[in-house]
């Protein structure tokens, strides 16, 4: 699928002018220091408050400056502060990984993948629990970041799942009508079911909250534990090339297209990042032919001898 051809150049124009748009260039004094690496923001809050920080000459002292860093000249004890370079990655997050900054148990971080390559401090736009795997977005914008993962802008993720038992088809209408969690009400899920082979099912299953672990919790009310997870679009932004382990930089069109698609007023049902079934059902057969390549199976090789009947659930 041709990534750049999610958007066209009039919506291009038009999210150019968005006054949203306009105003990323203006941010807070101390969240601009500490993207430097001069501290953490309660640091950075103490160091201007000490009357250390300069912005085009005059002090700063009060919190809550906003400044242009790619125009104004910042200092801090007389040193001047270059801004750093906002960086989008597409990541293809393996196995074993976690997701988050930081990790007690000692885990391998998502963000150590890029680590030798990339000196920008990035993090996990959402999560992708550690025993999923797919495309997640490395980022030090926190505004794109909250354009993405926030559930109020649309952005949906697709995944390929597979999970234990026959899925019935009362199952998934319920799921895609949403489904109670400790959190409160999920806003429903597109689920689609590929495949039944065996004891197993392959589903399509796109959402566009991602509460903790959610399509596992969902499928596990109903029995169903998902075996293998994986991520195959965020917002209409995929990669079949990408192998795991591997990230790539998001192109410039990417990157807009994204925000055009937050930013845009919601029309109806909100389908954003929705993969049409031709798409699925390509990328399902690749998956198949690089994990027979490798030696291993989403499903078992076999086809059952005879259509197997599926309880419905009462």
């Amino acid at each position: 699928m041709d990534n750049t051809s999610i958007t066209s150049i009039g919506g291009l124009a038009r999210l150019a002018r968005m006054p949203c748009f306009l105003a990323m260039a203006e941010e807070r004094l101390q969240k601009i220091l500490a993207a430097a690496g001069i501290g953490s923001r309660r640091k950075c809050e103490q160091i201007i408050a000490e009357g250390r920080v300069t912005v085009d000459g005059r002090v700063v002292r009060e919190m809550g400056v906003k400044v242009d860093a790619a125009r104004a000249d910042i200092r801090c004890d007389g040193v001047r502060i270059r801004p750093e370079r906002k960086v989008y990655l597409l990541v293809h997050k393996p196995k074993g990984y976690v997701s988050t900054s930081a990790d007690d148990m000692g885990r391998p971080l998502v963000t150590d993948l890029v680590a030798d390559r990339v000196r920008e401090r990035v993090f996990a736009v959402g999560r992708l629990d550690e025993d999923s795997e797919g495309l997640i977005i490395l980022t030090n914008d926190g505004e794109f970041a909250n354009l993405v993962s926030h559930p109020r802008y649309g952005i949906r993720k697709t995944y390929l799942v597979v999970v234990s038992g026959q899925v019935a088809d009362d199952t998934v209408a319920q799921i895609s009508k949403g489904v109670w969690l400790a959190e409160g009400r999920t806003a429903g899920a597109d689920v689609k079911v590929i495949r039944r082979v065996g004891s197993d099912a392959l589903l399509h299953v796109t959402i566009g909250e991602g509460m903790n672990r959610e399509i596992r919790r969902v499928f596990a009310k109903f029995d169903h534990k998902v075996k293998k997870l994986l991520r195959l679009n965020i917002g209409g932004i995929s990669d079949e090339s990408l192998k795991p382990g591997r990230f790539r930089a998001l192109r410039p069109a990417e990157i807009a297209a994204l925000r055009e698609r937050a930013l845009r007023p919601p029309q109806g049902k909100v389908e954003a990042g929705h993969v049409p079934m031709r798409e699925v059902r390509r990328e399902i057969k690749k998956r198949y032919r690089q994990a027979e390549a490798e030696g291993e199976h989403f499903l078992p090789a076999h086809r059952p001898s005879r259509r197997q009947n599926v309880k419905r659930k009462t």
